[in-house]
């Protein structure tokens, strides 16, 4: 009986460029994406190397880093995720001796398209498939965009309940449309809205973009700026509940 080959666990943070995922897409290697819960992981085993004011995503990465002890880690450190992942790279490299932490810089223009983001889908689920496009370096299929309804403006939150109250016909903008584009550095893409539409702008407190999630709900004429630490309590849920309501969406 033929022996199973051990696959190289790798861990990626941010959007890798393509020329990495590629690689990666080789059976030898399997995947995990830090960024997102990887089961139940208490955050609070980053607490020791990260302060409380980093996001909940970085404090993720850190906490599942020391829970799959990846043997790599691709770590975007470039703009296409942000200043605080270049110092997150270096207490991986510091508390992961047996990892070999690769930072990266994802400049790629190739637009790949965003049709999950403008389909007829439960957002959870889309947002679910954006985040997992990433490790694909295969075109997208074709999707028929829906009609829609209302927008949500940012990132993948950490908890993605805070999704469960938007309709099927919810476009999605801002850096999670740079993400499935595998363009994470693409300020016109990630600036971009619908102003005919009702659109939630998010980010996670103490993240930088919650400056540009502002800005654009100022300029936004039926807008609701938001920002939620690790989990999406009662409070950030009933400010939805209640801003699609008085949209009448």
């Amino acid at each position: 009986m033929r022996a199973t080959t051990k696959k190289i666990r790798v861990g990626i943070v941010g959007v890798p460029p393509l020329e990495v995922i590629k690689k990666l897409a080789e059976p030898r290697y399997e995947i995990f994406d830090l960024d997102e819960p990887q089961g139940q992981i208490d955050i609070e085993t980053a607490s020791p190397f990260l302060p409380r004011v980093y996001c909940g995503i970085l404090r993720t990465v850190i906490s599942n880093s020391l829970a799959v002890t990846p043997e790599i880690i691709y770590i975007d450190t470039g703009a296409g995720k942000c200043d605080c992942a270049v110092h997150t790279a270096t207490v991986l490299s510091d508390i992961l001796p047996d990892c070999k932490v690769i930072r990266t810089k994802n400049c790629d223009s190739h637009n790949f398209g965003s049709p999950l983001c403008k389909s007829k889908m439960g957002l959870i689920q889309k947002m679910a498939a954006i985040t997992a496009s990433v490790q694909t370096p295969d075109p997208y299929r074709k999707i028929p965009p829906c009609k829609v309804t209302a927008g949500f403006w940012g990132v993948p939150p950490r908890d993605f309940s805070l999704l469960e109250l938007f309709p099927d016909t919810t476009h999605v903008y801002g850096w999670a449309r740079c993400m499935e584009n595998k363009t994470p550095d693409n300020m016109e893409l990630e600036l971009h809205f619908n102003p005919s539409v009702p659109t939630v702008f998010f980010a996670q407190s103490f993240c930088a973009k919650t400056a540009l999630a502002r800005h654009l709900a100022g300029k936004h004429p039926y807008a609701l700026y938001l920002d939620c630490d690790v989990t999406a309590g009662n409070s950030v849920k009933a400010k939805i509940q209640a801003f699609l309501e008085l949209s009448r969406i």
